[in-house]
């Protein structure tokens, strides 16, 4: 059975250059995704993120063992924002909104998100209220690769907006996204890559 890396199958959309931004039409896709408020160093975000994977990771076992259909889990994904879009330029980490999730194949089914979610409540305990499984689609976005500590994203972060967006005629069109291609755990953090992606639409 060959094992799918959608990291590879999906290029265009879980990589980039470092150098230049590019525009890319991300499809509508199906998540395990959960909401929050705060720090990623904050209790509340890491159990989020420990609910994805443990609900991701049966998922990926019911697949290969049911439909014969076997798959390296993709990578987490987050939408960030603020009330105030200038404290998450600041990096006032506390007033922090944010959407995690991992992508699922086109084949997993609500009762295959049913039946993991129950795996990981056995050992996890209460389903979160915002966990959930659910299409999301962003369309035309602007995306570039940022290598380095999450903390030195802000620059790129602050061209994209300040100069590339309003010198190509396009405006925001939905939350910050970031996709994170290492694992700080892992890796060490000048070398850590992570997709920096936003949706736009025209300045019409």
């Amino acid at each position: 059975m060959s094992k799918i890396d959608f990291k590879k199958t999906l290029r265009h959309l879980y990589s980039s250059t470092a150098k230049d931004f590019e525009i890319v039409d991300v499809p509508e896709m199906q998540f395990i995704r959960i909401d929050g408020l705060g720090s990623p160093d904050s209790e509340q975000y890491g159990t989020a993120v420990e609910w994805l994977y443990s609900a991701s990771y049966p998922i990926k076992f019911i697949s290969k063992e049911e439909n014969d259909r076997d798959y390296v889990v993709p990578p987490l994904e987050g939408l960030w924002w603020a009330d105030d879009m200038d404290a998450y330029t600041r990096g006032e980490r506390d007033s922090w909104k944010w959407t995690m999730m991992i992508m699922q194949p086109d084949w997993v089914t609500p009762e295959m998100y049913q039946a993991g979610l129950d795996k990981a409540a056995k050992k996890l305990g209460s389903v979160p209220e915002s966990l959930r499984f659910e299409s999301f689609a962003e369309g035309q976005s602007v995306q570039i690769l940022h290598v380095g500590p999450y903390s030195e994203e802000a620059p790129t972060i602050a061209r994209l907006h300040n100069e590339y967006l309003p010198s190509n005629g396009l405006i925001e069109n939905g939350h910050h996204h970031e996709i994170y291609l290492g694992d700080p755990r892992r890796t060490a953090p000048e070398k850590l890559k992570t997709i920096l992606r936003q949706p736009v639409r025209g300045d019409a």
